[in-house]
């Protein structure tokens, strides 16, 4: 199934939003996770959200309302959304659920990268005097952990 998907665009108040059709669809909300540094440079953008509408406009000025779980983030972080019109209830939703079904495979593969060991050390056992690792380096020793054990079999 293709779409048609308009450009990313800053997602920073509801007036923003004029200009997203008063149509059914798709959207995405993604947080910008590595800023663009120059003109030929790119930004990395990391999806938070999918979901499916018969409302663009409404859905997407809605995410503003106090009641509204992304309202925070919307305020503090640097966000973009991008929409894809569809007029079809069956193609919108199963666009919805395959874009959902890849946010959460990429959820998951991502706590399994950047998940902390879960086996405890033993009270009897004084704890190494270095630095805590990072993020980033957990996630490097978990997948050269798991490369060397496929190595092995």
């Amino acid at each position: 199934m293709e779409m048609n998907w308009s450009r990313w665009f800053r997602c920073e108040s509801s007036f923003g939003l004029l200009l997203v059709p008063n149509q059914p669809g798709v959207y995405a909300l993604a947080e910008e996770i590595v800023p663009a540094e120059g003109p030929s440079s790119r930004r990395m953008l990391a999806v938070f959200d999918v979901d499916e509408t018969e409302d663009l406009a409404r859905s997407l000025s809605r995410l503003f309302a106090l009641g509204s779980p992304w309202r925070q983030k919307l305020g503090e972080a640097n966000c973009f959304v991008r929409y894809a019109v569809a007029a079809d209830a069956a193609t919108r939703h199963a666009a919805a659920k395959a874009l959902k079904r890849w946010l959460d495979s990429q959820r998951d593969l991502a706590a399994q990268i950047f998940d902390t060991p879960t086996a405890a050390v033993p009270a009897a056992t004084p704890a190494p005097q270095r630095e805590p690792a990072t993020v980033a380096e957990r996630a490097v020793d978990r997948v050269t952990r798991e490369l060397a054990a496929s190595a092995r079999r």
